[in-house]
C-alpha cells in the first residue's frame, strides 16, 4: 500500500495523539465529554482516522449520533 506524503504525516500524529490530546481539543471547542464518550471518540479517531479523512465516515457519525449527548454531537459534527 503505497502512502502519500499527507496520509503519512496523519498518521504519524495520530499515532503520538494521546486521550488528554483529544479531550484538550475537546474543551477548547466547547465540548465536555464523558470519560465512555472520550474513550469512544480516541478509539475511533485511532482505529479509523483514514475513514474520518478520507472516506465516508457516516456509520461512524451515525454510530457517535447514538452514543454521546446531543449538544456534543451537534458541536462535533459542526467541527468536522
Amino acid at each position: 500500500m503505497v502512502i502519500n506524503l499527507k496520509e503519512k504525516l496523519i498518521n504519524e500524529y495520530v499515532n503520538r495523539m494521546t486521550i488528554n490530546d483529544v479531550n484538550k481539543f475537546a474543551l477548547q471547542n466547547g465540548i465536555n465529554l464523558k470519560d465512555e464518550e472520550l474513550n469512544l471518540i480516541f478509539n475511533y479517531i485511532k482505529n479509523d482516522w483514514r475513514t474520518i479523512c478520507f472516506g465516508n465516515p457516516r456509520g461512524i457519525l451515525d454510530d457517535l449520533k447514538n452514543k454521546l449527548d446531543c449538544n456534543s454531537y451537534s458541536k462535533i459534527e459542526n467541527l468536522y
